[in-house]
């Protein structure tokens, strides 16, 4: 068997930042998996990661020095497709496979640069947060086609209205759909075991609601997006990704959003996308510290891990937080909002002491069975250190 390890170079675990504050880019999701998935499908193998040192205990690096000959090492952050698993497929040891701008894909045992290969094809790669909402559509449609290919989908309940191909439509056993308005006029629509889409809900694909995840009544989603494993939805969504385990269950807009994990936007909770005078959007970026030029028109929240907004928070277009925010109060609190930060616009932000962070994290994780780990703790102790000098 392959052994496969997912590589994440500083620079590329800094510019996605605050996402892989708390996972490497091979667990970031896009379309209907995470990269490392992907991988999978196209690469059979065993994986693991090679990523910054304070994830390391809870990602390690398996491959052993018997079989460093063989192991294949792929930049975490490159999506799959067929022309490039079978260009990395085809290395052999002490190869290295590079785009023709000179970034290095891939590479096969040990190389000292002298055995390079140029990938001709385009390839893409998530190099800021905002590049998981906007290639989410077509990797979307691309899962889409990969994860049903053989799969019969539940039937469809006469209860709910389908608007384009009904064979774009895929519901998984156990799914509950009922009452709801379907339109795969734009793209697939992917529905998971066990996920429940409350009636009056109304649906424009591309849209992934995996497994255990909630919509709940009268939720407007439209796409691209991908609704993780047991999160709850409501009120209006558009190309959203939203990771494992996060809520914003309530009436409020979010839109061109990338929220992590065990995140929480209280009821009427709105996130600009757009700024009223149509200009530039401008994106805090973790490398260089200070806000960058982003080229795009929409672009919303990026929220790490374990962050929360209370009732009817604002934030602004392009706004930042970091892990471990809680937001609440009036006004708009600025576009980026660091690590383990707590407060409004109003009152102004202190630090979030990690005891109280920890007793916060354990009740949330609770409520869905989850433990928070000794190895989750050191992770989150890390991740305060190092942001502290960052402040």
């Amino acid at each position: 068997m392959k052994h496969i390890i997912l590589k994440d170079t500083p620079e590329a675990h800094t510019r996605l930042l605050p996402l892989t504050f708390t996972r490497p880019a091979g667990e970031l999701t896009v379309g209907l998996s995470t990269i490392c998935e992907k991988w999978r499908r196209y690469l059979p193998g065993e994986y693991s990661y090679s990523t910054v040192d304070y994830l390391s205990e809870l990602y390690p690096q398996t491959q052993t020095s018997s079989d460093a000959s063989t192991t294949i090492t792929i930049a975490g952050n490159l999506l799959p497709d067929a022309s490039l698993a079978a260009a990395i497929g085809a290395l052999v040891p002490g190869e290295e496979l590079h785009s023709p701008d000179g970034t290095i894909l891939a590479q096969t045992g040990n190389c000292d640069g002298s055995r390079i290969k140029i990938h001709e094809h385009d390839i893409r790669m998530i190099n800021r947060p905002c590049d998981i909402f906007l290639l989410n559509g077509e990797i979307l449609k691309e899962d889409f086609g990969a994860i049903t290919r053989g799969l019969t989908s539940e039937p469809i309940s006469p209860t709910c209205t389908v608007i384009g191909d009904a064979g774009a439509v895929f519901i998984a056993r156990g799914a509950r759909v009922e009452g709801v308005m379907l339109n795969t006029t734009g793209g697939p629509i992917y529905i998971g075991e066990g996920a429940e889409v409350m009636e009056g809900s109304c649906l424009r694909g591309p849209i992934g609601i995996m497994e255990h995840a909630t919509v709940n009544m009268c939720t407007r989603i439209y796409g691209a997006t991908t609704i993780s494993t047991h999160c709850k939805v409501g009120g209006e969504i558009n190309n959203v990704v939203m990771f494992p385990y996060s809520n914003k269950a309530h009436d409020g807009f979010l839109g061109n959003a990338v929220i992590g994990s065990w995140c929480n936007l209280g009821a009427g909770c709105v996130a600009s996308n757009l700024k009223n005078d149509y200009t530039e959007i401008k994106l805090w970026d973790y490398e260089s510290r200070r806000f960058l030029r982003t080229g795009l028109q929409f672009c919303g929240l990026i929220m790490g891990d374990h962050s929360k907004a209370g009732i009817n928070t604002m934030f602004n277009t392009a706004t930042v937080c970091g892990v471990g925010v809680n937001i609440h109060g009036t006004g708009f609190p600025r576009n980026f909002v660091a690590s383990f930060s707590e407060g409004s616009a109003g009152s102004g932000f202190s630090d979030v002491p990690m005891s109280k962070f920890f007793a916060i994290a354990e009740r949330v994780m609770a409520r869905r069975d989850v433990t928070l780990t000794d190895a989750d703790r050191r992770m989150y102790e890390a991740i305060h250190a190092m942001t502290q000098c960052l402040r």
